[in-house]
């Protein structure tokens, strides 16, 4: 049997030739070939409601981690009227440097750590290594700061989601939230918004996928510390599972999941955690009582982030050919006038001048604008601590799963 417990100290720890190492493959990788998913996106917003602001209040930002993807910065949160971007931080200096110069910010700090003293801040953008995302998101919070973080919610650790749960509810007055990209794709956009209106009914059988060439095969994409080689595909399932949680804003109940790794047995070698699975495909059971299907996929092929559903009356899968991915039958194609006669929107709305969707699906400047948005409006977020930790722990327990040979296990669920 595969071991998969880690601590923090095993997984964190590190010396400073594996960091020189992880400098020089980030060198290589910016060389080689431009990033899946940080190309820029068109998407289709209805540009017939121009974006209008809510206040002239500008929250002040703090952005960490620039790394490979030039992470923080790609947000767009220095180009957005309600924000400004009051300092930056990077463990390598040269990294800090380029990201102040990139979003035209003079002060820079450290790390984390000493960020969150900054009393003039009012939010962190957490775009640091996913191993660490829920310690940030808990420093930042406990410091009296609102709190956006990468995917995952957390990884390797069970135990940081209940940690991480437990300091969201006790800052109740914050707004934590997760920047899960999928969520403002064009089709899981429309997905979530007629799911809501009842279009669909209950959802039988959905899919998600995400297929990376650089998660788990070669090149590998670089990353600190080597975090992206020594894990396994469903602790990164996010991309995926957010075809179902964040179309329903449900949660999955039980999973089993198979594991594959190398066909040839002498490249079979376990990374740190001991794991050798380079893609793994989990079955999973839903709150609502349907079948889930998901997909991570380390091996070489299309970049791929993508989902599909199938309600009782209707079904969104936006790669069938049709012009906007909706079937269904009478009755689905009734509930669809309905919603429509109600305004229920499709399209996403129109963003602040200056600010781009950007990548992923020209999901990025959604993303912050939302966040900004539930700042000032007090409201939640698009994937708040609940639909984080939904879409984050069914890929450990797949995992394990996958470790037992398919043997299926049950989820904690988040409400």
């Amino acid at each position: 049997m595969i071991s998969t417990h880690i601590t923090r100290r095993g997984f964190l720890g590190s010396t400073a030739s594996a960091i020189v190492a992880s400098q020089t493959l980030i060198a290589r990788t910016h060389a080689a070939e431009a990033i899946p998913g940080f190309d820029q996106t068109k998407t289709d917003a209805d540009q017939s409601k121009p974006w209008k602001p809510f206040s002239d209040r500008k929250v002040r930002v703090g952005l960490v981690g620039y790394g490979v993807c030039q992470f923080s910065a790609a947000f767009d949160f220095q180009n957005h009227p309600n924000v400004e971007v009051v300092a930056v931080s990077d463990l390598f200096p040269d990294r800090c440097a380029a990201l102040a110069k990139h979003v035209k910010c003079s002060k820079t700090y450290p790390s984390l750590e000493e960020m969150v003293k900054d009393d003039r801040i009012e939010a962190i953008f957490v775009a640091t290594d996913a191993p660490s995302h829920a310690r940030h998101c808990i420093e930042v919070l406990n410091h009296g700061k609102h709190v956006c973080t990468a995917v995952p919610a957390f990884r390797g650790d069970i135990e940081d989601a209940e940690r991480l749960l437990a300091c969201v509810k006790k800052n109740a007055g914050l707004v934590y939230a997760m920047f899960e990209t999928s969520v403002f794709h064009d089709d899981l956009y429309a997905m979530e918004k007629l799911y809501a209106a009842g279009v669909f009914g209950h959802i039988v059988y959905s899919e998600g996928e995400y297929c990376h060439p650089h998660s788990l095969g070669a090149p590998s994409l670089g990353s600190y510390k080597d975090w992206r080689k020594h894990g396994c595909p469903m602790w990164y399932p996010t991309h995926a599972t957010a075809y179902y949680v964040g179309v329903t804003h449900g949660s999955f109940v039980q999973v089993s999941c198979q594991g594959t790794a190398a066909f040839d047995p002498s490249a079979r070698q376990p990374n740190r955690i001991g794991n050798i699975f380079k893609s793994e495909v989990g079955l999973f059971r839903t709150s609502e009582g349907g079948l889930c299907r998901i997909i991570i996929c380390g091996s070489q092929g299309e970049y791929l982030e993508a989902g599909r559903i199938r309600g009782e009356y209707a079904g969104y899968d936006w790669h069938n050919g049709r012009a906007d991915g909706f079937v269904g039958d009478a009755a689905g194609q009734q509930r669809l006038k309905e919603a429509m006669a109600r305004g229920v929107p499709r399209k996403k709305y129109a963003l602040p001048p200056g600010v781009a969707p950007g990548g992923h699906g020209g999901s990025h400047g959604y993303l912050a604008d939302d966040f900004i948005d539930a700042i000032l409006r007090g409201r939640k977020p698009a994937v708040d601590v609940i639909d984080a930790l939904n879409m984050t722990v069914p890929g450990y327990y797949a995992h394990l799963s996958a470790v037992k040979d398919g043997e299926t296990l049950k989820i904690p669920r988040y409400s």
